[in-house]
């Protein structure tokens, strides 16, 4: 029996149309955020562990994957009993981000709009939706402590959802001073928070009931039976103060206060966001303010927003003829093996591609339907027989792959 041949639990290959899907809604999405001032960077895959671990990253730090020391530093580690890892895999391009902000501030400027997407890697159990690789598409603004940095983000992640075709995504925002507010007003110690906050942010879960029977063992019945009332009186029509300007110059019904809206990152500052979408049981996407991270690096506050697109949860949303390649794909059949029909291959595809059509080569095989069915499977859509005598285009009979071929 053969061995399975799997890439590793939570990871995934991709087949060259899903990849070619997937490198167009990336292309779409990274478009549409330059064409909104934002400016693409590129970080290490990998950062000093102590920096992913610094508790910048919340729950996501225990997900590091750890990479081990090397050469003569892993010898001395082993030998004086130290820990073996000095670096880790980012798990996040948030973290990442304040770090490059941190060391090229100087060349940056006042205000930064940063585009940054790639993969990153948790180490956790791997289930439905969930991978221990996937991509992620950020923007961020940093060095600007305006409500206009918040609305330009929400703004171009509309557009952006637009462009894809999820024109019915809509984006949920609270505000994490309301949030402590709230667990205030419910009696909640400050050193409870961070526990009644995971549990609120279990409500499309476990629905009402079970966050108030979960805040009633943990913090006891009061803590539970005030949520409750509180929950069945909130009037989520009437959007608070802090957070009204940004409602005011979205499009109308494409934001909806939360009241609810948690987000698990322990490092926002004030305004939150997360993107729903009816296609998916899952958010698509969020983010929030941050003021407090860059900081951490700098030694001075610098004010910070950023928003995550879920690309893994965004691409099976998008329909494949909103991501269409425009560009033709040609199948170039050689009808013999001889050096005739050869050099005239590579000259027609040479000027087939100078008219900008994508051009493969192919033997003959005894059953060309076949051929073509797999090409046209791999998005090639026609296709010409190249024979010794074919010249010039003019001698090229380009005919649609599904056209009768016997």
């Amino acid at each position: 029996m053969a061995n399975p041949v799997n890439p590793p639990r939570g990871m995934r290959d991709f087949l060259p149309m899903e990849k070619r899907k997937r490198d167009s809604v990336l292309d779409l999405i990274r478009g549409t955020y330059a064409a909104h001032g934002f400016q693409e960077i590129e970080t290490p895959a990998m950062e000093d562990l102590a920096r992913l671990t610094s508790g910048q990253g919340g729950d996501n730090e225990k997900l590091a994957y750890r990479v081990m020391k090397r050469g003569a530093e892993l010898d001395e580690a082993l030998a004086g009993g130290e820990d073996l890892a000095d670096l880790g895999l980012r798990f996040d391009l948030t973290v990442p981000l304040t770090r490059y902000y941190a060391t090229n501030r100087a060349q940056l400027p006042n205000v930064f709009k940063a585009i940054q997407t790639g993969p990153v890697w948790r180490a956790e159990r791997p289930q439905k939706g969930r991978y221990r690789q996937f991509m992620q598409c950020d923007i961020d603004i940093i060095g600007d402590a305006t409500p206009l940095a918040e609305i330009e983000l929400l703004s171009a992640s509309l557009n952006v959802l637009n462009v894809l075709g999820l024109t019915d995504a809509v984006i949920r925002v609270n505000h994490r001073e309301l949030l402590v507010k709230l667990l205030n007003d419910l009696g909640i110690a400050e050193a409870n928070h961070g526990s009644a906050m995971i549990t609120i942010d279990k409500l499309d879960k476990i629905e009402l009931s079970g966050v108030v029977a979960e805040l009633t063992e943990r913090l006891g019945a009061a803590v539970g039976k005030a949520f409750e009332v509180w929950f069945l009186e909130v009037d989520t029509t009437v959007v608070p103060s802090e957070i009204a300007n940004i409602f005011e110059l979205i499009e109308p019904g494409r934001l909806r206060y939360d009241p609810t809206l948690v987000r698990g990152m322990g490092y926002y500052t004030g305004p939150i966001f997360e993107i729903d979408h009816p296609g998916s049981g899952s958010s698509i996407g969020g983010g929030g303010r941050y003021d407090g991270m860059v900081g951490r690096w700098l030694g001075t506050d610098v004010p910070a927003v950023g928003i995550s697109l879920g690309f893994e949860r965004v691409v099976d949303l998008v329909a494949d003829e909103e991501v269409a390649d425009e560009q033709p794909g040609i199948v170039l059949v050689l009808e013999d093996d001889s050096k005739e029909t050869m050099v005239n291959a590579f000259e027609m595809q040479r000027q087939f591609w100078a008219k900008g059509a994508n051009v493969r080569l192919e033997h003959k095989p005894k059953r060309l339907n076949l051929l073509l069915d797999s090409m046209s499977a791999n998005g090639y859509d026609a296709f010409a027989i190249i024979k010794p005598q074919t010249l010039t285009l003019e001698d090229v009979e380009v005919r649609a792959i599904g056209q009768s071929v016997e």
